[in-house]
């Protein structure tokens, strides 16, 4: 399953069709689950297995859960629209930057959960109240191994690819950007290029590279994942996340290699959080504590290939995944230049740059 990404209002208007619902059976409920009501979760990161593996992990635990899929930005939008009418009771999956703006808007509800000592809080909310770790996750070029001779043959970061010839036209670019990975990967482009007196804080230059990025890139195909183009040859390289590579590659048969540029690459910390409203908020509390439990997060990251922010977690998680994420160089990014500015940055490049 691809990641996918929702336009907001659609969403509003098939709530029902997104929604996937794992019944407990009769006398199989927990002490420690939902006790019979059902919680609504909204997430960016339940695609590729994940929510059909989490209900049934969740329904052993004796929760019921309704799980809403929607692209990073999507998930933030419609909390933002219904914070004052709330439907979600948790969500989690987004980074950092989504919930900040969240919590400034009154979305979440401050919870201290059980295993927040085991956690370093400073990868949440800086107040360390309200949005708690769960994964790191590093955001990447990937490309083909099979397209290029040698490694030097490939691109060496994503400048490489509008700047250099024989990239042109042979990397994926997003035509929908409402999607975290997407927004990270703009994110990690224009921070290069901060300018306070520059259009939205940053610099002409910043501005004529992320044209450059999408004029000089193959459009995504509506329902062909990147893998399966680059597989058939249509593209070489494009965006992922840690997990989705691992995933793919298995899927598709094919070998990728993620660029590590010098100047780093942008992490994702998703992050877990109780929605401000919630008419199932002690439910809720129990889901978060079970949910970013060292042995769920293991047992997630062994299933997903994810790096836990959970140290009790890491003795038993997938030491794969928790070293290739720790092989990549953090680029260093001006987080409240991009909150303050990913939405406008985005309509934008809709506006001006994007290419369908």
């Amino acid at each position: 399953m691809k990641r996918r990404t929702v336009l907001v209002g659609a969403a509003l208007a098939v709530t029902g069709a997104l929604f996937t619902t794992a019944c407990t059976p009769p006398g199989q409920a927990s002490s420690t689950g939902g006790g019979g009501e059902t919680l609504v979760v909204y997430s960016n990161s339940v695609s590729d297995g994940r929510g059909d593996w989490l209900t049934k992990e969740a329904e052993a635990a004796g929760f019921k859960l309704q799980l809403v899929d929607l692209g990073g930005g999507d998930v933030m939008n419609r909390l933002s629209a219904e914070k004052n009418n709330p439907v979600a009771d948790v969500t989690f999956g987004l980074n950092n930057v989504y919930f900040e703006k969240l919590k400034a808007q009154g979305a979440l509800e401050s919870y201290t959960p059980a295993w927040s000592a085991e956690v370093d809080a400073a990868l949440g909310d800086k107040d360390g109240k309200t949005f708690w770790p769960i994964v790191r996750e590093p955001i990447m070029l990937v490309y083909n191994k099979n397209a290029y001779a040698t490694p030097a043959d490939a691109p060496q970061d994503w400048t490489d690819l509008w700047t250099k010839q024989q990239f042109k036209g042979r990397y994926e670019t997003q035509t929908a950007l409402g999607g975290a990975t997407t927004q990270m990967v703009i994110s990690g482009i224009l921070a290069r290029y901060p300018d306070p007196n520059g259009t939205l804080g940053v610099s002409q230059q910043g501005w004529d590279q992320i044209k450059a990025f999408f004029s000089s890139g193959s459009p995504a195909v509506k329902g062909t994942d990147l893998f399966a183009r680059m597989k058939d040859g249509k593209v070489d390289a494009g965006q992922m996340w840690l997990a989705g590579k691992a995933s793919r590659e298995k899927q598709y048969g094919i070998a990728t290699e993620a660029v590590k540029p010098a100047v780093g690459v942008p992490y994702a910390v998703q992050q877990v959080a109780l929605v401000k409203g919630s008419k199932k908020a002690e439910a809720a509390k129990k889901f978060i504590d079970w949910f970013g439990s060292a042995d769920i997060q293991a047992k997630w990251s062994n299933k997903f290939f994810t790096a836990p922010t959970n140290t009790k977690a890491l003795a038993t998680a997938n030491k794969d995944a928790v070293t290739q994420t720790d092989a990549f160089t953090a680029q260093k990014i001006d987080w409240a230049l991009v909150a303050k500015n990913i939405d406008k940055w985005v309509e934008k490049i809709e506006l001006e740059y994007l290419k369908g």
